[in-house]
């Protein structure tokens, strides 16, 4: 049992150290931390990040210059942070660079090919199965209408009389059931 409160002993010690110091001192980092980066939100963050890493110190901390050692930590921090920013940029410039290389289209594009689908797709909506699926093995899968008949299991003439039903569909979505001039 002698050797459950000499750890108990050594706990409350090291806490009792790490708040002293905490009170002592983080308001004094997080302000150098300030004038040094210009910002008050990252300057919190690293002077949070500092006091974390000393509690994860193996050995009990007997600091003669607490300051010191705060600014040091802090400052292997932001050194830190600064190369993991810069490994981060040139993985996605090679992965843009890649992207470019293989004709691999942007975000951006992709959005827009999406926004067309959708648009597709709402044009289609009411249209029976068949039909539907006759148009879009045509449209985007590139089928001819003799594949297309064979895909569905109708003949050629009807897979014409479904593609023109899915314009005449379309047409009506958009414009309106008016007749045809």
């Amino acid at each position: 049992m002698g050797n459950i409160s000499a750890v108990d002993h050594d706990l409350a010690w090291r806490n009792r150290q790490m708040t002293e110091l905490y009170s002592d001192h983080h308001s004094w980092l997080q302000n150098w931390l300030r004038k040094k980066l210009g910002c008050s939100h990252r300057a919190a963050d690293i002077a949070q990040d500092a006091f974390v890493r000393i509690l994860t110190l193996s050995e009990p901390l007997n600091l003669k210059e607490p300051r010191a050692f705060l600014a040091t930590t802090a400052t292997r921090l932001l050194i830190d942070g600064a190369r993991r920013r810069k490994i981060e940029r040139a993985y996605l410039d090679a992965l843009a660079l890649h992207a470019d290389e293989a004709g691999i289209p942007s975000p951006e594009a992709i959005h827009a090919a999406l926004q067309i689908l959708e648009r597709i797709a709402q044009l289609l909506e009411g249209l029976p199965e068949k039909p539907r699926q006759a148009f879009l093995l045509h449209r985007l899968d590139g089928l001819t209408y003799n594949e297309i008949a064979t895909h569905l299991g109708v003949s050629s003439s009807m897979v014409k009389q479904y593609m023109a039903s899915v314009m005449v569909h379309c047409y009506k979505t958009l414009h309106g059931s008016g007749h045809f001039s």
